[in-house]
């Protein structure tokens, strides 16, 4: 009788195990490091932030986040790579608003509304224009001038073709009336290599150009926020200009399609704390930027209606691939 109920015992404990084999899994995780893909070179804002985001993370999480730079295809490399990781929570990537555009431009690897879990949306960037400091060029009516008696003439660089430092050029260039000559780069930190080394004669990007425009390098035309920065409140927006071109392009932390919502959920809340990290906090402010927080829930909301409304801005721009 006792074996018998041993026996029982041990078939029940058997069978839950099977019947909740993500249950054992998620309370165990994490049992080793993650993988945190950056999908920029190493150096550029982007790597920095996440590089902080990554090292408070590992903190509350109790293993180490480890970032990787996976850089290309316009910030899309690190996603098409998450594809084919297990969806464990080992493997994390930041996806950037590229995500939402590119399908509308070219045939891609992976679906936007599919192939990703949006975990935590975490901050957003300050974009801006940038030129040398000896350009002939003090203000964006400068350059729109210029532009508008030489078409094709001004090159400008930036983080790739689809990013938000290149639509955001091409949107304004289009209600300014003018050709700019766009050269893609793989990240902040190749573009600003371009400009001061004299390559292109403007360049779009995040903040990374922030200690060059303090330094006085580079001088800062205008920025694509809703409202001016709190670093350079004298300098104005794109939409305050007249041109209706804002953007910030928020992001966070993603993962592959399929993840126990259990490891979601701890993912989540280990990098919302990083959001109270005087650390991070520091990182945000040396580049400009805000937090931008939005849950599991919120950040996947996001993400489908921001894939709608990049596509009838593609449209307009006329760049949307009709094959």
């Amino acid at each position: 009788m006792t074996q018998r109920r041993s026996f029982l015992r041990a078939s029940s404990a058997l069978a839950v195990s099977a019947a909740f084999p993500t249950l054992s899994r998620a309370q165990n995780f994490p049992a080793r490091p993650i993988k945190y893909i950056c999908p920029w070179p190493a150096g550029g804002s982007t790597d920095v932030v996440m590089r902080s985001l990554a090292e408070s993370a590992s903190k509350f999480l109790g293993q180490n986040v480890i970032v990787e730079n996976k850089p290309g295809a316009g910030g899309m490399l690190g996603a098409v790579e998450m594809l084919n990781a297990k969806p464990d929570g080992y493997t994390l990537c930041q996806i950037p608003q590229g995500a939402f555009r590119i399908p509308h431009m070219q045939k891609t690897a992976y679906d936007t509304l599919k192939d990703f879990t949006w975990i935590a949306c975490l901050t957003g960037y300050t974009f801006g224009l940038v030129v040398p400091a000896n350009s002939p060029f003090k203000s964006i009516k400068d350059l729109v001038d210029f532009a508008k008696a030489n078409p094709g003439v001004v090159t400008y660089g930036s983080t790739g073709t689809g990013t938000s430092p290149h639509l955001a050029v091409e949107e304004f260039a289009q209600k300014a009336g003018i050709k700019l000559n766009h050269i893609p780069y793989k990240g902040n930190a190749e573009n600003m290599q371009a400009i001061l080394g004299g390559h292109v004669m403007a360049a779009s990007d995040a903040t990374g150009w922030g200690p060059h425009v303090e330094s006085g390098k580079l001088r800062l035309l205008a920025t694509y926020g809703s409202k001016r920065t709190k670093r350079w409140p004298q300098i104005p927006t794109l939409d305050e200009l007249g041109y209706q071109t804002v953007s910030d392009s928020p992001f966070g932390v993603c993962g592959p399609k399929g993840m126990d919502p259990a490891v979601v959920k701890t993912i989540h809340d280990a990098f919302k704390k990083t959001l109270e990290d005087p650390a991070v906090m520091a990182t945000f402010d040396k580049y400009d930027q805000n937090v931008i927080y939005l849950n599991t829930e919120q950040y996947t909301k996001f993400a489908r209606d921001s894939f709608f409304a990049e596509r009838a801005l593609i449209e307009k721009l006329g760049l949307l691939n009709k094959g």
